[in-house]
């Protein structure tokens, strides 16, 4: 597998539109701090890291409207690929949806928001956007 990160939010995607409750996806530390940052962004109801064997999984309890059964991911789009990175500084920080989604970046400081790379002064590399 060339790109972790792709195949993450591509399990998530085919979880949502299959209408899982439940995803298990191979952890990585990268992929624990994104999922850490969509749970408290309120795109995920709950997760968990397992230690079984050398990797390790991640177990994320998707949440969906209890009334129209809707997902709270709308859309997934990874943005930095492994042939074509992203880079940007904090001036030029991309708004998702108008402020009403995320981007969610990797900086020198850690995995974070756009809103919190903006707010640090902190510029990255633009890895997916979520809303």
């Amino acid at each position: 597998m060339t790109d972790p990160i792709a195949d993450y939010l591509t399990r998530l995607r085919n979880a949502i539109q299959a209408k899982h409750r439940i995803v298990e996806i191979p952890a990585s530390n990268l992929k624990k701090e994104i999922t850490r940052i969509l749970h408290e962004q309120g795109y995920v109801l709950h997760y968990k890291f397992v230690d079984d064997g050398p990797q390790g999984t991640i177990k994320i309890a998707l949440k969906y409207d209890p009334v129209n059964k809707v997902n709270a991911i709308k859309k997934l789009i990874r943005v930095s690929t492994p042939g074509l990175r992203k880079y940007t500084g904090y001036k030029d920080m991309p708004r998702v949806l108008n402020g009403l989604g995320i981007a969610i970046v990797s900086t020198s400081q850690g995995v974070m928001t756009n809103k919190e790379a903006c707010r640090l002064k902190v510029g990255g590399e633009v890895l997916c956007y979520v809303y």
